[in-house]
């Protein structure tokens, strides 16, 4: 169970940080023009897409760096609920524009961080 959560948890880690990172320093037509899967941007300004991707970089590192260094590892699985929490609202943006097949996707990313969060929540040894 512990090499799964780490392998999950570092995939995810990896995606959310490349994914951060292209919203923070690309401009949004550029991001945009990544393929139909990014058309979300447009009801979004400039200034939220790259506060989003700052949230993604910042959970991302959440999601593996305090278990890597063993310091303050309840964070993991916080970074796992806040970060199932960007997706929900990821997932109401695919509802409101009708984009089904890239819904899943996020409810597919959603049940991942589900699975982190509460693996790492198991394995914290709470008042000790």
């Amino acid at each position: 169970m512990h090499i799964a959560l780490w392998i999950v948890g570092g995939l995810l880690a990896a995606a959310y940080l490349t994914g951060g990172a292209s919203q923070v320093l690309m401009s949004k037509e550029r991001y945009r023009s990544y393929g139909e899967s990014q058309h979300w941007v447009d009801d979004f300004t400039s200034g939220h897409i790259k506060a989003i991707g700052t949230i993604k970089i910042v959970g991302a590192v959440g999601l593996v760096l305090p278990a890597a260094v063993n310091v303050a590892p309840v964070l993991v699985p916080v970074a796992a609920c806040g970060l199932m929490l960007v997706m929900a609202g990821a997932a109401t943006t695919r509802f409101r524009r009708n984009e089904w097949k890239f819904l899943i996707v996020d409810l597919v990313f959603m049940a991942l961080f589900a699975f982190v969060a509460w693996g790492r929540f198991s394995l914290v040894p709470f008042g000790s």
